[in-house]
C-alpha cells in the first residue's frame, strides 16, 4: 500500500485531481480489510484496491462525487442490505479529495486585482485575473498566478462554477460590476465580493430587489463591499 501513499503524494504535487479511500473500520466478513486503500481519479480509473466488487464500483462513484464538491466524506455500508453482496458485513470507508487547489477568479487589473495577484498564491489559490487592458495584465506574471486579456463577460462565459471557486469583482466600471455581480450571484461558488462605496452597494442591492435580477435570499451571501472595515 506503500505505492498508493506515493501515488497519492504524486498527485497532490502534481494538482491532479484524486480521492484517497481507505477503509477505517470492518465487521464480519468483507471483500476488504481496515487499512486497505484505493485511489480514485476523475475520470473513475483507480489505483490500489478497498477489496473489489459491489462496494468498490459504490466507493468510486462516491469519491468522484466528493472529488468536484472538494470536500471528505465517511460513508458506511451494510454490504448485504445496501449492496446485495454475500459477504454481508459492515464495511465504512473514508474518501478524501486531493489535489484540489481553490480558484481565484479577479474581474480587474487595477490596484487591487494586482494586490490579490501577488498575495493569494501565497495562500494556496490558483489566481486567474482577467481585464480588457492587455498592458495591466502584462504585469500579472507571478507565481500561481496567470492574466487574461479579454471582455471581461466573454471571459465569464468560460469560467467553471463549482463549491472551489472564489470570485472578487473590481472592474473600473460600476455598471459592468453590477452586470457581473448579476450573471455571477446565482451560480455555484465558495465566495463572491465586490468592491465599491457603502453608496453604490446599497443601490446595486436596491436595483437587485426592484427587478429580482439577484434573489433576496442571495444578496446577504455576497460580500459587498469587500475588504475590512476601518475607522468606522
Amino acid at each position: 500500500m506503500q505505492d498508493i501513499l506515493e501515488e497519492a503524494l504524486t498527485s497532490i504535487k502534481q494538482h491532479n485531481k484524486a480521492a484517497l479511500c481507505i477503509v477505517t473500520e470492518t465487521i464480519g466478513s468483507g471483500p476488504g480489510k481496515a487499512g486497505s486503500k484505493m485511489l480514485v481519479y476523475s475520470d473513475g480509473s483507480s489505483k490500489g484496491t478497498i477489496g473489489g466488487g459491489a462496494v468498490e464500483l459504490e466507493v468510486i462513484g462516491l469519491a468522484q462525487k466528493q472529488l468536484s464538491l472538494g470536500k471528505p466524506i465517511m460513508v458506511s455500508f451494510n454490504l448485504s442490505e445496501d449492496l446485495k453482496m454475500s459477504c454481508g458485513g459492515k464495511m465504512q470507508v473514508y474518501i478524501e479529495p486531493l489535489g484540489i487547489i481553490p480558484r481565484l477568479i479577479v474581474f480587474g487589473a487595477g490596484h487591487v486585482g494586482q494586490a490579490l495577484a501577488k498575495l493569494a498564491p501565497g495562500l494556496g489559490f490558483s489566481t486567474l485575473v482577467i481585464d480588457p487592458r492587455e498592458d495591466l495584465i502584462a504585469t500579472i506574471n507571478g507565481p500561481g498566478s496567470k492574466g487574461i486579456v479579454s471582455p471581461y463577460l466573454t471571459a465569464l462565459q468560460d469560467l467553471i462554477f463549482d463549491e472551489n471557486i472564489y470570485i472578487v469583482i473590481t472592474t473600473p466600471n460600476h455598471a459592468t460590476d453590477e452586470t457581473l455581480l448579476i450573471q455571477c450571484a446565482t451560480q455555484q461558488y465558495a465566495y463572491l465580493g465586490m468592491i465599491g462605496s457603502r453608496r453604490k452597494v446599497e443601490e446595486i442591492k436596491r436595483r437587485a430587489i426592484e427587478t429580482a435580477t439577484i434573489p433576496a435570499h442571495v444578496l446577504p451571501l455576497i460580500d459587498m463591499p469587500i475588504g475590512i472595515p476601518i475607522a468606522t
